[in-house]
This record gives C-alpha cells, sequence and structure tokens, in this order.
C-alpha cells in the first residue's frame, strides 16, 4: 500500500480552506502511523487562482497540482491511500483506478455532500464540490474524466446535503443511495470525506453539517465493504490538528483493513 498525502487546498474555497495543506499532514502522519507505511508527500502549490469558467483556482487545478499527483501514481505497485486536502484530490486517483480497472469500478462515496455540481449550478464556485460529477464525464470538459466512471456505479453513504442539481443527478441515475444498490461492481474505490462524521464526533471538518455519523458508525460501514476488492480509498477534508486527529485512527486503521485484505491487489 501506498500512503500519498495531497495538500491541495484550492479545491475549496470556505473559511477554514487554508487549513487543509496543514490537516492533510497532520492526517497523513497519523495514517503512517496507524498503518505502518510511509508517507509519500506530494507537492503542492498554496497559491490560489482567479475564478475562470465558474471554477475558483482553476488554473491551478489544472496545472501544477494534477501534474504532481499524475506523476506520483504513475507505479503505485498496489493500492494507493490518498490523503488530502480537499476532495479535489480525489479527480486524479479515481480516474486513475477507472483507467486500469475498467468500467466495473465502482466507488462508495462516504460524505456529507454529493459533490455532483457542475460549474454552472455551483454556488461557490468550488471544484470540491464538482469532483464526482467530472468522474462521470460531464461538466467542465478540462475536469471531466475519460474514461468516465459509470452510470450507477458509486453510492452515496452518509451524504444529507444535496443541492437541486445534485438531487437531478441522483435521480436520473448518476448514483445510488446505498452500496447494497451497487450492481456489476468488480472492484471498488472507498471516498471518504471526514464530513460524513458528526461534527460533535470529530472538530477538525472543513465542511460541517449537522446530523453526521458516529465514528462507530463509519468504522462499521467500512468494514462491511470488505466483500469487495478495494483498490484505493481517500480520506478528505481534513482541518484538525495533531491532537484532534487522534480521534480518528479507528476510521484509518478500517480503511487500511480493507486495502490490505486478501482481495487487494
Amino acid at each position: 500500500m501506498l500512503i500519498n498525502a495531497v495538500p491541495q487546498r484550492q479545491g475549496a474555497v470556505g473559511p477554514r480552506a487554508a487549513e487543509l495543506p496543514d490537516g492533510c499532514v497532520a492526517l497523513s502522519e497519523l495514517a503512517g502511523h496507524v498503518l505502518g507505511r510511509p508517507v509519500h508527500h506530494v507537492r503542492q502549490t498554496r497559491a490560489v487562482s482567479e475564478v475562470d469558467r465558474g471554477i475558483a483556482s482553476r488554473a491551478v487545478l489544472t496545472g501544477p497540482n494534477r501534474a504532481a499527483q499524475l506523476a506520483a501514481l504513475e507505479a503505485p505497485g498496489g493500492p494507493v491511500l490518498t490523503i488530502g486536502g480537499d476532495c479535489g484530490v480525489e479527480l486524479v486517483p479515481i480516474g486513475v483506478a477507472r483507467f486500469r480497472h475498467g468500467p466495473e469500478l465502482g466507488v462508495a462515496w462516504f460524505d456529507a455532500h454529493p459533490d455532483l455540481n457542475t460549474a454552472s449550478s455551483s454556488p461557490s464556485g468550488a471544484f470540491h464540490g464538482m469532483v464526482l460529477r467530472s468522474l462521470f464525464g460531464e461538466g467542465d470538459p478540462e475536469f471531466a474524466a475519460d474514461p468516465a466512471l459509470a452510470p450507477g456505479k458509486v453510492a452515496l453513504a452518509g451524504t444529507r446535503a444535496f443541492d437541486p442539481e445534485e438531487r437531478a443527478a441522483v435521480a436520473r441515475g448518476l448514483a445510488v443511495t446505498s452500496v447494497d444498490a451497487l450492481a456489476g461492481v468488480e472492484k471498488l474505490y472507498v471516498h471518504v470525506d471526514l464530513d460524513v462524521l458528526d461534527p460533535a464526533e470529530f472538530a477538525g471538518q472543513n465542511y460541517p453539517e449537522p446530523d453526521g455519523w458516529t465514528i462507530a458508525r463509519l468504522v462499521s460501514e467500512l468494514d462491511a465493504l470488505a466483500r469487495f476488492e478495494v483498490v484505493g480509498a481517500g480520506i478528505t477534508e481534513c482541518v484538525g490538528t495533531p491532537r484532534e486527529v487522534e480521534v480518528l485512527e479507528p476510521v484509518v486503521a478500517a480503511v487500511g483493513r480493507l486495502l490490505v485484505s486478501d482481495k487487494a491487489g
């Protein structure tokens, strides 16, 4: 297993976005300790750029940040755990997984938000709210994945804050709302945005939403994915301090169990 720390913050525009790089470092250090693996720090600039065609920091996101991530995934030699940074860091590893594993790749998307907006529907212009839509090959062509995830191969879990366009995308079958509804999935990527948790469980969330899960619930739901061959995973949107992230040790351990199972390759 390879652990890539990707301290990108430009996909987010909220009041705590500038804390994402430090949160990424804190969480990746915890992951390295819990999983007993070295951490590869993928260089990401902290500079931001202007809103362009409805996407904040477009030039940075499509330039040096993306190039560094692609280079880090050229020859991973096994499953990769990506520690973000904002959810936009998932564009590259999930896109690479789809290329390598084919159209039957599925994604379990643990996130308070479905991230199914486009530049035209996003209320903020923040790319982290568009990344899953981009992985379906839709929206802005500079971000749209090719090959794309197949409709119905993504399961939303713990998702509770939808914009109208995101509800419409689910209604037309882009994503399902239960892992049990995934059909024909042979290999799975697991995305965990920490805002799937209730803010009372973990304070270091970049974009908290009320009525989230407990840590115990998240661990249970992750353990239930052991029936799949999990080929990659990401944990994103951490703005916690090294002391705050300690409560996430069970979550990191659960993700690690999926990545080092006998099925993972």
